[in-house]
């Protein structure tokens, strides 16, 4: 009965969530994840230097190609999945994700409130005549 149950938990497994199987899995899915990843990488040098795709669109395909690739990458190499032993790895990637963010932020707009009250160039050059 045991076994059946085991079966059927490793049939519920994600892409890139470990099981307790030999190594041959493992090396599987990180071929598989390293495969997916330079394609999608590939796939975003094509449509940057092609004049195949609509010429508007190419910020948006990279931006969802890249997307993809963080998913590729978090669910293959980090293994973070919805399974409920990773709440504290999908815990950790949100407050990483939530410094970064608010770094990036906090960059961007002292730079924007220094570019909007410092004094342009050509003034001071004025001011010094």
């Amino acid at each position: 009965m045991s076994d059946q149950a085991h079966e059927l938990h490793q049939t519920d497994l994600a892409p890139g969530e470990e099981s307790e199987g030999g190594i041959g899995p493992r090396i599987l899915g990180y071929l598989i994840g390293l495969g997916l990843a330079l394609l999608l990488t590939a796939t975003s040098f094509f449509i940057a230097g092609t004049d195949l795709v609509w010429q508007p669109s190419i910020p948006v395909a990279i931006i969802v190609l890249a997307i993809a690739q963080m998913g590729v990458h978090v669910v293959f190499f980090l293994h973070i999945t919805t399974g409920p032993d990773n709440t504290n790895n999908v815990m950790a990637l949100a407050f990483g994700i939530l410094i970064v963010v608010l770094v990036i932020g906090g960059s961007l707009w002292i730079m924007s409130n220094l570019n909007h009250n410092m004094m342009p160039m050509d003034q001071i050059m004025q001011m010094q005549r």
